[in-house]
């Protein structure tokens, strides 16, 4: 995003380095958990109602280490995983790198959604029949066609995931960028015993580059996997990242709040302007997060829209690195100014 982390986390920031410690934290020792995992139950149970053991949370360099640490030590090579299409392309890397098999589940467009997609889950659960898994890797909200999982859509994956004995991953980095009247409902609230949620203050408070995110492991046996590993192997979470976590999440969600309502001016400014300068582009405002999936298909672009967009001084995400469903569709990050969203639009048209 083109603004600064909120004020909280520049002053947790400099308090850490005024405090002149910058050696190797202690937070396992600590009983109750670290002040990170602390703060997050806290978040999740004041924000959401759920509520769980701090003690079954650990702690991460980024969303998808804790991705890759499951996959490795929960799944065998050319093991199913279940992935929503388009998908944010580390998924896709993830899977493959660990020699496990994509099993997708393709957007369909729908004029009937909020977000302008849906995905077949009663397909889903004929083909795991025939085709068994055995995870369900939920980018939920998704990325990147920005969908919020209703509480219906969640139940029947939670059915699945039961009826099918998937583990399911639900990466929710997106969930504190969820537009009124969406709401976002944790993924573990309804398969507690079957759901590793990871997460991180990273998106919401723009702070990816502190290296910090965190994982709820709701298995038991998922924990005894992770337990059976030597935590040198794993490393450990950025020391300034924690603390800006911690800041950001007990007393950032002013500053949050502010910031949700700008982008949702902007997702909603982001149709305008294509209305206006690009109107083959086919875009729905997306019901979470701060990127724009553009259906570029009738504008003779290609496979590879961001190509040509690239030529025009415009650098958006490529669509085909999310998979072959992203063939013609090209993302944009509206997290700006209006006058740099309304630049770029203009610039993408000429």
């Amino acid at each position: 995003m083109d603004f600064p982390p909120p004020p909280c986390v520049d002053e947790a920031l400099r308090a850490v380095l005024d405090g002149g410690d910058l050696g190797y934290p202690d937070w396992k020792h600590i009983t109750g958990g670290s002040p990170a995992s602390v703060a997050f139950a806290e978040r999740c149970a004041s924000r959401y109602g759920w509520t769980f053991d701090a003690e079954h949370l650990r702690e991460l360099n980024d969303v998808v280490q804790g991705i890759q640490m499951v996959l490795h030590l929960c799944t065998s090579p050319g093991d199913g995983v279940v992935v929503h299409t388009p998908a944010y392309p580390p998924f896709l890397h993830s899977v493959e790198d660990n020699a496990r098999r994509v099993v997708r589940v393709p957007a369909l467009a729908s004029a009937e959604s909020p977000s302008g997609w849906r995905f077949d889950h009663d397909a889903l659960d004929q083909r795991l029949s025939a085709e068994p898994a055995k995870v369900l890797l939920l980018c939920h909200p998704h990325n990147p066609t920005g969908h919020v999982f209703s509480e219906a859509e969640l139940r029947q994956l939670a059915d699945i995931a039961e009826r099918h004995d998937l583990l399911v991953i639900s990466d929710e980095i997106h969930a504190d960028l969820t537009y009124s009247p969406a709401a976002h409902r944790p993924m573990a609230l309804f398969a507690p015993e079957r759901t590793v949620t990871i997460h991180a203050a990273s998106k919401a408070f723009n702070l990816a580059g502190l290296r910090y995110a965190i994982m709820h492991v709701g298995p038991r046996w998922v924990r005894e996997r992770l337990a059976s590993v030597p935590d040198h192997l794993f490393g450990a979470a950025n020391l300034m990242g924690a603390a800006a976590a911690v800041a950001a999440w007990r007393s950032g969600d002013e500053w949050l709040r502010a910031v949700v309502a700008h982008l949702d001016g902007q997702r909603n400014f982001l149709a305008d302007l294509l209305a206006m300068y690009l109107p083959d582009v086919v875009y729905t405002p997306p019901m979470a997060t701060y990127l724009g999936w553009l259906d570029c298909r009738h504008m003779g672009m290609g496979d590879d829209p961001s190509e040509v967009f690239a030529q025009r001084g415009v650098r958006l995400s490529e669509g085909p690195n999310f998979g072959p469903e992203g063939h013609g569709f090209a993302r944009l990050n509206f997290a700006t100014s209006t006058e740099v969203l309304r630049a770029t639009v203009q610039a993408m048209a000429t």
